[in-house]
Order: C-alpha cells, then sequence, then structure tokens
C-alpha cells in the first residue's frame, strides 16, 4: 500500500481501533513503540491525541499498513482514542491504592501527620512485585523502603507496579513508629496496623485520650508483637485499667518488651507472663495491688507520681519481685515513698543477676541503706541514689565494697554530699565512666535555683568550695546546680560531656580544664566570661594533643627527623595540612549557653 500523506483523525481512529480489536489476545506490556500511532517513543510527541475542538488540523502520521503492525507488535496497554477529556477524568478518582478498611485516612486526618513516623523494613526483594520493563525492581525497593509512611502512601497512586510494590512494603515492615494526631480515631491505628501483618516492634506517640480499644485493637491486627511502647503527649490521657493491662499482657504470648506512660489510671494490676522480659511504667499513683508473675523478667521500671497523697505499699511490692522474678538485673524505682524499709525488703530478697539498681526521690534513704545495698549486692555497676540523704560517709562504704565494678554512679540532688566527698568517690572508683552530683555543692540559701542569664559575677553563696578531679576513664560529668562551686580543676583525658548549668559562682580564672577529648560543654545561667574561658582552653586542648609537625627521613632512609620549624610554615602555607586543620576545627567543643 502506498504512503498517505494526509489522514483525517476519525480515519486513523477507526484503523488503530480496529487494529487494536484483532490483536487483543496478543497484547502485552512494554514496547518502546507509541501505543497510538505506532512511532518510536524517544523524542516523539503522538499528535493523534490533539484536542477535538480543532480537527482540521492535517495529521501526518505513518501509513495506516505501518500503524497496524506496530499495535500488532505493541506490550503497552492502549485507551481508547475515542475518549473524551472528561471520561478519562474519572480514573484519577479510583479507589486509593492503600485505602484503609476501617475508615479512610482523608476523613480523619491529614496524611503530613505520617511526616514524623517511620518504617523500618528487613526482607529480601520478590522479584516479582515489578513487571519487567518497568522501573528497576531492585532500586524501587531500595528508594521506596526509606520513605515514611506519608510519602509511601503517596508512592502507591502513581501506577499499578508502585502499588503493589507499596503493599509489598506494608506487609514486610517489621518496625513502626508512628504520631497519632489528637484529631485521629481509633480506627486509624487499626487501618494502619492491619496493612502490616508481620508487625514486631511498635511506638506509638499520642497526642489524645486513649483507652482499652487502643490496647484491643493492637492486639488483633498485629499477632506477632513484641515490643511495645506508647508514649503521651501534651494532655493526653491513658484511662487504661490495671484489669485491661493485665488481659492484654496475658494474651499477647509473645510480648518481651512493654513500655507505658501516663498509667494514673490503672489503681492495680496483676501480670502474668512467661515472655515478658522487660516492663517500663510511668506516672503510677495509689496502686491496690501489684503482682509480677513474669519468671523472666530482667528489668523492670516503676516511676509513681511526685505526690503526697500516694498510698502505695513498696514493701509488699517489692517482695513480691522477690518470690516470681528472681531474674532481675536492672531495677529502677522512683517515689517519695522510698525509705530505708523498702531497702532492706530490696536486700532481702538477694537478686543474684542484680547489675543496676536505682532507688530515686527516696529522701528517707540514709547511709544505714548504703550499708545494706553494700552487703547485699556486690557485682553493681550502676548505681543511682539521686534525691537521698546519704552523706560523705555513704559514698565512702559506696567506694569500698564496689571499686571492681562501678561504672555508673548517681548521686544527684543529695545536699548532705560535699565537694570532698565527690573528690574521694572518683579518686576511689577506676572504673567510673559517668557521674551525676548536681545540685550536691550548691548554696544553702537558695533552696529553689532560678535559670539565671547573667548571674551577677559578685555573688558570694553560702559556701566556697573548691573541686579537683583526676581521672582516667571517665567520660560524662555532671555538675549542675553547683551554685557554692567557685574552683574547678578537671585532668579527665577520657571526658567527652561537662554539664556546669548554674554554677553561678564558677569564676573563669579558677577554671581549668585538661581534657582534650571535650566535645560538649553546657554552660546555661554561667558567667559571661565563663564561656570564653572554656572555649579558650578547649582550643589549646586541642592544639596541644596534636603533633602535626611533618617529618622527613635521612638521604640513607634510615630514621625520620622533625622539619624545621620554616619548613613547617611552609607546607601549612602551601596547603598540604589545610585538610587536618579543617578536622581538627570542626572537632572543636560545642558549648550550650
Amino acid at each position: 500500500m502506498q504512503p498517505q500523506p494526509h489522514i483525517s483523525p476519525n480515519t486513523a481512529t477507526a484503523a488503530i481501533s480496529a487494529a487494536l480489536e484483532s490483536q487483543r489476545s496478543r497484547k502485552n506490556r512494554g514496547s518502546y513503540n507509541c501505543g497510538r500511532c505506532g512511532q518510536p517513543k524517544k523524542g516523539h510527541v503522538c499528535l493523534l491525541t490533539a484536542p477535538p475542538d480543532i480537527p482540521t488540523t492535517p495529521i501526518a502520521s505513518e501509513p495506516v499498513s505501518c500503524i497496524s503492525a506496530a499495535a500488532s507488535s505493541s506490550r503497552s496497554t492502549v485507551l481508547s482514542l475515542t475518549a473524551a477529556p472528561s471520561s478519562r477524568q474519572t480514573f484519577t478518582h479510583l479507589r486509593r491504592a492503600l485505602s484503609f478498611d476501617d475508615v479512610d485516612a482523608r476523613n480523619s486526618l491529614d496524611e503530613s501527620d505520617l511526616d514524623a513516623a517511620s518504617m523500618d523494613l528487613d526482607l529480601q526483594l520478590d522479584t516479582d512485585i515489578v513487571q519487567p520493563g518497568r522501573f528497576h525492581a531492585v532500586g524501587l525497593w531500595e528508594v521506596l523502603k526509606r520513605l515514611p509512611p506519608s510519602s509511601l502512601l503517596m508512592a502507591a497512586r502513581v501506577c499499578k507496579g508502585w502499588r503493589e510494590t507499596s503493599r509489598k512494603m506494608w506487609k514486610a515492615a517489621e518496625e513502626l513508629r508512628i504520631r497519632v494526631p489528637e484529631r485521629a480515631q481509633i480506627g486509624y491505628i487499626g487501618s494502619l496496623l492491619q496493612k502490616c501483618p508481620r508487625l514486631i516492634r511498635l511506638s506509638l506517640k499520642i497526642e489524645s485520650d486513649f483507652d482499652a480499644t487502643t490496647l484491643a485493637c493492637i492486639a488483633f491486627s498485629c499477632p506477632n508483637l513484641e515490643v511495645l511502647e506508647i508514649t503521651t503527649s501534651g494532655a493526653a490521657v491513658n484511662r487504661i485499667s490495671g484489669d485491661e493491662l493485665s488481659r492484654f499482657v496475658a494474651n499477647k504470648r509473645g510480648l518481651t518488651s512493654l513500655k507505658m506512660e501516663g498509667c494514673s489510671n490503672l489503681g492495680g494490676f496483676s501480670l502474668s507472663s512467661s515472655s515478658l522480659s522487660t516492663l517500663w511504667l510511668s506516672d503510677l499513683h495509689s496502686l491496690s495491688k501489684m503482682i509480677f508473675n513474669c519468671p523472666n523478667l530482667t528489668e523492670i521500671s516503676l516511676e509513681f507520681s511526685r505526690q503526697e497523697d500516694d498510698s502505695t505499699d513498696l514493701v509488699t511490692m517489692v517482695d513480691g519481685l522477690g518470690r516470681t522474678c528472681t531474674r532481675l538485673q536492672n531495677i529502677h524505682i522512683a517515689s517519695l515513698k522510698l525509705s530505708h524499709t523498702v531497702v532492706l525488703s530490696l536486700t532481702a530478697v538477694n537478686f543474684r543477676n542484680l547489675r543496676m539498681l536505682s532507688l530515686v526521690l527516696g529522701i528517707n534513704i540514709t547511709d544505714a541503706s548504703v550499708a545494706a545495698i553494700s552487703s547485699s549486692y556486690k557485682n553493681l555497676e550502676l548505681l543511682d541514689l539521686s534525691g537521698s540523704s546519704i552523706t560523705d560517709t555513704g559514698l565512702g562504704m559506696i567506694c569500698d565494697v564496689l571499686p571492681d565494678t562501678l561504672s555508673k554512679l548517681l548521686v544527684a540532688l543529695c545536699p548532705n554530699i560535699t565537694s570532698s566527698g565527690i573528690q574521694f568517690a572518683t579518686a576511689q572508683l577506676p572504673l567510673l565512666e559517668l557521674m551525676d552530683c548536681g545540685m550536691t555543692v550548691s548554696d544553702p540559701n537558695s533552696d529553689n535555683p532560678t535559670f539565671v542569664e547573667n548571674p551577677s559575677p559578685h555573688k558570694t553563696p553560702g559556701y566556697n568550695q573548691k573541686m579537683f578531679i583526676k581521672h582516667k576513664r571517665l567520660k560524662k560529668l555532671s555538675l549542675w546546680g553547683c551554685s557554692s562551686l567557685d574552683a574547678l580543676f578537671l585532668n579527665c583525658p577520657e571526658l567527652m560531656d561537662l554539664n556546669l548549668n548554674l554554677c553561678s559562682n564558677l569564676h573563669p580564672e579558677s577554671l581549668v580544664l585538661q581534657c582534650p577529648k571535650l566535645q560538649l560543654v553546657y554552660a546555661s545561667g554561667c558567667q559571661g566570661l565563663l564561656t570564653g574561658a572554656i572555649r579558650k582552653q578547649v582550643s589549646e586542648n586541642f592544639s596541644a594533643g596534636e603533633n602535626h609537625m611533618p617529618r622527613k627521613r635521612l638521604a640513607d632512609a634510615s630514621k625520620r627527623i622533625q622539619a624545621l620549624p620554616s619548613l613547617y610554615q611552609e607546607t601549612r602555607e602551601d596547603g598540604i595540612y589545610a585538610g587536618k586543620r579543617r578536622k581538627l576545627e570542626k572537632e572543636m567543643c560545642t558549648i550550650i549557653h
């Protein structure tokens, strides 16, 4: 057939439709030719899709025979060319690829609320997810698995291949961390979780009130859940009762870690689980009963509200832990009801594997309590007695019993400890890496220290104390609120973090820092000149800690000799050590004030 230079749009449309109808059984995907006119797609703009309002425009195209042949070998899905633009608009309103079963997310919240959420995918790629000829399957998988849930929902709308890949991503997710906005409904959480049947770790930050319905939704949607963390934000209220929490723990037989905030409405609970190993509950108040039947529990953290009318019996609680949770290694209890009697009950249980003990806000814990702890637990690696009434004598007991194991000591808010006791503790504990002495060496005339941006340099507290610390392994030191400290000398080559907040009486000329690895210093509420002194000394320590002098070989290559200072200056000017200098400037300490 001879080529026809001018073909009307109606004739071309009819020819293409007839060719596609005859070749529909052999239709495939992935062609490099245009599905409308048959020409190669590269650099091609199809003229057969011209708007219907200009039908008189001539269209230069291939012969009808060529169009028919191209259509017969085409692998692309071709829509009918006779469809009007208004009819094609219906394809943009199809059901969402990741539509929720319980409730449509568009009715409850905007997808921007998922921007802070994240997914953790750890699964081998299924090569059947993306069809051949489309975007490379491995590349698409690697890109999509790094997207937050909001972007993954949007990616599912691109095409069928991306939609199927997104569905696979949801099914393969093993960890989900998401923020639940205040206006979201319970169906929103359920609709997300039902898309993740393999979910193992779940972290929810809830900004609205929630109750046992949330636990029921999690239990139904996540049969393989092992780690659950629920935190509250703003004015959110946790209305879960103790019986509902006990029922959830008993039904989730694979649950190993449970962390929950805002547990003021529990009233009492009886937890029974053979798999639970970590339990964190905060904001507890006036619990009538606390029964733990968790033989594999290794870590427990119980924080009670700071209210004087709390009627929780801590002695009974500790006795119950000693009978059923003998494998405990880490114990943290924060309560104003902590006393020497509770400590005696704790030492009578004798947890053989105990390595970390934290008893916070126990104003009735004294040196006698320290003696009981030291005699019963001689392998402690962390001891936190912040807020207690121990003295320097108690610190001496700790140093006598735990010099070979203790690496973290926290005695903040202990007003009976002096700078001499802190110096003695650092000298007698060679393995010490972290020490918190906040509000110990403080001004007795200021019971409630306030945050002062520019304190007066002439302020003189009740006691002017000096502190000299020399330690080879200490990495973090906190002296926040030590307003009675007027001189500080630190010789700690491994120190990286130093907290001097509210050390308002510390003078710049009385500060000596010999800490070449110092990276972070907090100096809020200190004198203005102190920040400059810290920055200057840190800079000098960096310069003294590095030897940048180049060396050269002798003529016989037998040994190295140090280059002359003049040559050293020339090489620095030539830029040989410019990279090293930039590296040192980048590693300078950060001062927060």
